[in-house]
């Protein structure tokens, strides 16, 4: 495959993204009654940046992103658990906690996780973001390039949708089914409805990008297998 001069910063604002927005999911909040963890503020930008990576540099560059994303956010999820063993210092926490132990709760109710919402979260994120990536090329083969607002909201609504239902399902599988199925609901058409209100940035993007890469990459001959390095 080809280089390309503006593909690392592409990748680093999407796996930056990625990294922000399992980090600060852990706060919730109310918006029309509605509960929303926090990081529907940023994790619909990974989204638009996945479209923008299969767009204009094709499915295998998107596919290698996903995975380095995923990687990356393994390692961010590892190093804060190690953090998060080390003992407490009582000078760490002079000003603001006086018994070390407070501190540490602190930092688990924060950064810590729970292995059911990292499988949820890890499993939500693959899926979601490769069938995003598929429905897009597929799109732009078939439209031949055409409506790209069609290809870019169409692919969320697609990828999206399995993400939320994976990872509510399985993060909160002790709720009651309907509870489920309002929150499912709610966090796709909040993060579905987000992307189309930012549909102008991403052509101001794509477009951008396309004519500094020129590149303008179709899908044709793609091996879509997404475990592809």
């Amino acid at each position: 495959m080809r280089s390309y001069r503006w593909y690392p910063a592409v990748l680093a604002v999407f796996v930056t993204t990625l990294i922000v927005s399992n980090i600060i999911a852990v706060k919730l909040f109310t918006v029309f009654d509605i509960t929303l963890p926090a990081a529907v503020i940023l994790f619909p930008v990974a989204y638009i940046f996945g479209d923008v990576l299969t767009e204009v540099y094709g499915y295998a560059r998107a596919r290698q992103a996903i995975w380095i994303g995923f990687g990356c956010n393994l390692l961010a999820v590892i190093a804060i658990w190690i953090g998060g063993l080390l003992p407490a210092d009582p000078i760490w926490t002079a000003n603001v906690y006086p018994d070390p132990e407070e501190a540490s709760r602190a930092y688990q109710a924060i950064l810590g996780f729970t292995p059911r919402l990292l499988l949820a979260s890890f499993l939500a994120y693959l899926a979601g973001e490769f069938l995003n990536a598929l429905v897009l090329a597929r799109l732009k083969v078939t439209t031949k390039g055409r409506f790209l607002w069609l290809r870019t909201i169409s692919s969320t609504l697609v990828g999206q949708g399995v993400d939320s239902a994976i990872f509510i399902t399985i993060a909160f599988t002790s709720l009651p089914a309907s509870v489920l199925m309002g929150m499912i609901l709610s966090q796709w058409l909040f993060k579905s409805g987000y992307e189309a209100l930012v549909t102008p940035i991403t052509y101001t993007i794509v477009n951008a990008l396309k004519r500094a890469e020129g590149e303008d990459y179709f899908d044709r001959e793609t091996d879509f297998n997404p475990i592809q390095f």
